[in-house]
Formats: C-alpha cells, structure tokens, sequence
C-alpha cells in the first residue's frame, strides 16, 4: 500500500555516500564505478562460480511474501551456484536500515529502494546506487516496461531531475487509483458508471439529491485526498504538467487556471458535501469499512483496497480507472511497487541485476499474479475471470499501455506530502481557497525547483 509520507529514510545519508561508494565490487562495474555498457555485461552466471546473493525486501505480506518466495526457489533453481540469503523486514524497517546499510561495509547485493526523491533521490545524488541502463539495454528491460512505468525509478546522475534519466531500480507490482463504485447503488439509482467526466460530475449531483454520499472520503489523514485529487487533476490538467509538478521538476506551475480549476473542483466536493459531512474527521482506514457497508456509492483510491473490500461486498464491487482527462487519454495517479536496486558498493552486481532480470520476466509476472499480487506487466492478460481484481488489472492495463501512469503528487519534494496533505484537507473544510491552495502548493514546490 502507497504511504503517506516516504521522505525520511535518505535524509541522514548526506555526504557519506561518496565513502560507501568507493567499496569495491566483484563482478561488474561496482563501488561507484561507471556503470558496466551493455556490451560488458555479463549474462551468464553460471560461469561467476558460487556466489552468495544478498537480498534485502519488505515483501513481508501475504500475497507479497509467497510470491516471492516462489520467484527466489525458481531463481535458486536456475542458477545452482547461487544461494540467496534472504533478510526481509517491514517497510518502516527497511526504510530505517536502507541509509545505514549503503553507507556501511556490510552492503546487500540487492536492495527495494522507494522511489520517491527522499529515498532513491537522494541515494543517487549521493552516489550510493548502481546505474542499470547497461542492465536494461542487455536484458531488455525497456521493451518490456512501459516508459510510464520506468520513469518512475529513473533521476539524473545528480539526482535532481526525477523521472529522466538513467534507470536505477525495477519494480514487480503495480499500483492505480481509480473509482471503485458499488453495482447495487448505481442500479437501485438508475445510474451507469460513467464514460466521460461530465457523466462522472451528473452521477454526484444525482446521488446527493437521492439522499446518498456521492463519494465515500476519510482523509482524517490528510494523504487520501490526494489519492482523490490526483485523478480529479487530470480532467482539467494535461498529463506532461501533472508530471513535471509531480515530479518536482522545474517548469510548471500550481497557480495556473487549469489547476484552479481543479482546486476548484474538489473544493465544491467538500463544501456540497459531495464527500460527506466531515471527511476531515474521518480516518482512512474507518472510511472503507463504511463504503463496503453501504455508505457511499463511489470511493476514488488505490487498488490496494480492492481484496479487503471484496471480501465483503463480493460481486457487489467494481473498479474503473477514471474518465479520459485533459489530453484525450486516460490519465490516474498510480506509481509501481517498491523498486528493487543494487546498491554501488554490492559485491555481486552481476548476479544482482540477473536476479532482478528474474523476478521481472514475464514468467515471474505470471506467479506474482497467481499469489494474488498485481504484476506490473501482462496485467491484463493475467486478469483474474471475475471479481474486481479483474476490473483491477485490466484498468491498470489501460493506463499504463494506452494512457499515462501519474506520479504521486507528494514525490514532488522532501515536504511536499506535508504541505499537499495539509491544504486539500484545507480546502476540502473550507478554510482555505482555490487561489489560497494554489499558492501555498506553488510555494513549496517552487521553492524546491529553484534551489535545486
């Protein structure tokens, strides 16, 4: 599940990535080194010797761990002369270690490193990550990743420019948010679910006036709103812009008329009550219950809710990725699972960017699908027969190889998951404006983009 805030973890690395980078390495191009060209990778492990693989992951959950688990036996079973040793902890606790770990002696070979500029940003700029564009280019990665998809693990060398760049991480899974909306509201409504936005905005008003919450919202949090936001943004926003702001890269703009107009928009939510009387006071993690419950009739967030709320709703749930938006296309916030890096000082990188390779292939996509994860790639064609996973897969399908994969809005800048939080929640209780949240996100990010 996408968290809130995951800008912390990078801040204590400063300048100690210059030493951790200089480690030497065994196999290709480590220790902070050029990054080996495609021509001098070396694809062939068998021919390494035995080698043992260091692996550290927060795939500590059900669906997450079994997956896994399957893709390192098969791994192991491969290639005989590896044996991977395994550390897996939570996510807090990966994060917590992750700086510490690439900055000491004792360096894993492979590391789920999060994405977002705190993290890998800054682990890049410092040195401390391997570039894998020589990786990519030798196993095929672009053509088997969407450019939505791998923009999310690319920076600049210096870390500054995210989502350009060379490649420094793969990720397995997917994530979207999109629309989850219950059948049985919208027949006993005489509603369909919508194809255009406008259809989306009339089936709001239509079911405020029969006396129901159009959209179920618990942002006691602040984080949800933007999981609601996002989607909302591209209506009026072109995709490229989303991006660039997004991504915390210079050259947008928060105050410009189509982002008030979205401002707009969900400010006229919140004081309709289109999102409920209080979704301010409301937790996250108590409004969903509420949704399977019968209280909403849509709920605009992330797949992850999907298998819990289908446990409770059956067939009853149904899933869609948002309206085409601003540029014709389909456009949703989403982003991919914690991406899998090696680190610049890992002993064994050749090994490291196999074993990426392999818990990425297509084959792999196919038993992370059958453990009940989401692959990022062949989504659709490994679409459960029915069910809302269904709706799922094949939404995320749609965006990422039709439309456009939008960042997380609080990747943005080491504060902006603070700063967005704090003013939609604002917005959203009225005590702040289209123009007033506009600026208050054009300060952050502006300052940001002018320092860096």
């Amino acid at each position: 599940m996408r968290r809130r805030n995951f800008l912390s973890a990078g801040a204590a690395v400063g300048g100690l990535g210059l030493l951790a980078a200089c480690a030497p390495g065994s196999d290709s191009g480590g220790g902070g080194e050029t990054a080996p060209a495609a021509d001098e990778v070396e694809t062939d492990i068998a021919s390494l010797g035995d080698i043992t693989l260091t692996v550290w992951d927060q795939e500590v959950r059900g669906a997450q761990n079994d997956a896994i688990e399957a893709l390192l036996g098969a791994f192991q079973e491969k290639f005989p002369n590896v044996t991977v040793e395994r550390n897996s902890r939570s996510f807090d606790d990966l994060q917590q270690q992750t700086s510490l770990a690439l900055s000491g002696n004792d360096v894993p070979d492979v590391l789920q490193v999060n994405n977002a500029r705190g993290d890998m940003g800054t682990f890049v700029a410092d040195g401390l990550l391997t570039d894998l564009t020589g990786y990519a280019e030798a196993y095929g990665w672009r053509d088997r990743f969407s450019p939505s998809v791998l923009s999310k693990m690319q920076y600049s060398a210096d870390g500054v420019t995210f989502g350009e760049g060379s490649l420094y991480g793969l990720a397995q899974t997917g994530e979207v948010c999109g629309i989850f909306y219950s059948q049985k509201k919208l027949d006993e409504l005489g509603l369909t679910a919508p194809a255009t936005w406008d259809e989306l905005f009339s089936l709001v008003d239509a079911a405020a006036e029969a006396g129901e919450r159009p959209i179920m919202l618990g942002n006691l949090d602040q984080w949800p709103a933007l999981h609601v936001f996002g989607p909302l943004q591209a209506n009026f926003v072109d995709a490229q812009t989303i991006i660039t702001l997004g991504m915390g890269n210079a050259g947008a703009d928060w105050t410009s008329e189509d982002n008030l107009a979205a401002l707009t928009q969900l400010g006229e939510w919140g004081a309709s009550g289109a999102l409920g009387d209080s979704p301010n006071g409301l937790a996250y993690d108590d409004a969903w219950p509420m949704f399977t419950e019968g209280d909403g009739v849509l709920l605009i967030g992330g797949n992850w809710l999907g298998p819990d709320m289908e446990a409770v709703m059956g067939e009853d749930l149904r899933f869609m990725a948002p309206p085409a938006g601003a540029d014709g296309k389909v456009a949703t916030t989403g982003g991919t699972g914690i991406p899998f890096s090696i680190p610049a000082a890992a002993e064994n990188q050749a090994a490291a960017a196999a074993f990426i390779d392999f818990i990425t292939s297509y084959d792999a996509m196919a038993m992370i699908a059958e453990n009940g994860g989401m692959p990022v790639n062949r989504t659709a064609e490994l679409a459960p027969e029915t069910g809302v996973n269904k709706d799922i897969y094949e939404a995320f399908d749609a965006v990422t190889t039709e439309g456009t994969l939008l960042p997380y809005l609080d990747y943005a800048t080491p504060s902006f998951a603070d700063t967005a939080g704090a003013t939609l929640q604002e917005l959203i209780g009225g005590q702040t404006d289209p123009a007033g949240a506009a600026e208050a996100l054009q300060e952050d990010y502006g300052a940001f983009t002018e320092g860096s």
